[in-house]
């Protein structure tokens, strides 16, 4: 069975983990520009709704990269995720019936609760704890603009 031309999913994700790539790095260097975490954190329900495993294991590798680019706990923002969905996604499913609501809710839970989480892990392992400053809360509303286009 052949191929598509036209269907190049593998491509455009690939594309689009590079891209992801080089942003990262810029935004690290400039600290204005967010780290589309929750973006990631979308991108991460996404594939496991639709069972698509490539894209899983891209995202995966942008958590990764995420999480060597701020000193987390390798393995930290993954964990947190699938947490995440298992557990608390259908509660909010069915909490909420406005998409903008549970958009919201995707980006306070990504940024805030993996603050805790990570907090939670520090205390466990005796690591430092992370520091948290002002610009979480403009990249909170920043990636609300994105997500919400997605």
């Amino acid at each position: 069975m052949q191929r598509s031309i036209t269907y190049q999913d593998t491509v455009t994700t690939f594309f689009y983990v590079a891209a992801y790539i080089v942003y990262s790095s810029i935004a690290t260097i400039y600290p204005f520009l967010p780290p589309l975490f929750a973006v990631l954190f979308v991108l991460f329900l996404k594939a496991l709704e639709e069972q698509n495993f490539l894209n899983l294991l891209f995202v995966s590798f942008c958590l990764l990269i995420f999480e060597a680019n701020n000193s987390y706990i390798l393995f930290s923002s993954i964990t947190f995720f699938y947490i995440l969905y298992k557990l608390v996604m259908p509660k909010i499913y069915t909490s909420f019936s406005c998409t903008n609501c549970i958009k919201v809710s995707y980006i306070l839970l990504s940024y805030i609760g993996y603050f805790f989480f990570i907090s939670f892990l520090g205390n466990i392992f005796l690591f430092p704890l992370p520091d948290i400053d002002y610009y979480i809360i403009y990249y909170i509303v920043i990636e609300f603009f994105i997500v919400s286009i997605l």
